[in-house]
């Protein structure tokens, strides 16, 4: 049962992102338009949901949600959440890293 909602957990922020951008492309192009990178490097919007839907899942899919409108009141709520939930599962991953060395070597 753990593995499954490890797995439901992982993936379901990831389908919800790839959902998205074959429902509403125009909008998730519309969010990450004006990202630009120092020294005015730009990149396609497509490639930062791509990036964000592989380090950030959760943040990215609540940027997406939160971005219509603008970003302010609850909204910083609901990013710093999804946020914090991004880093809880990259902290979780390092924190039981020494298990999965010790069930290897078994």
């Amino acid at each position: 049962m753990c593995c499954l909602t490890t797995l439901f957990l992982v993936l379901i922020s990831r389908i919800g992102i790839l959902l998205w951008w074959l429902t509403n492309p125009q909008a998730q192009g519309l969010a990450f338009k004006n990202w630009t990178l120092p020294g005015n490097w730009t990149f396609p919007s497509w490639l930062w949901t791509l990036v964000g839907a592989v380090v950030l899942p959760w943040t990215t899919l609540a940027y997406l949600i939160v971005f219509q409108g603008g970003i302010y009141g609850y909204k910083w709520i609901v990013l710093g959440a999804a946020l914090l939930l991004d880093l809880t599962s990259h902290g979780g991953s390092y924190y039981h890293r020494d298990r999965i060395r010790r069930l290897s070597k078994k």
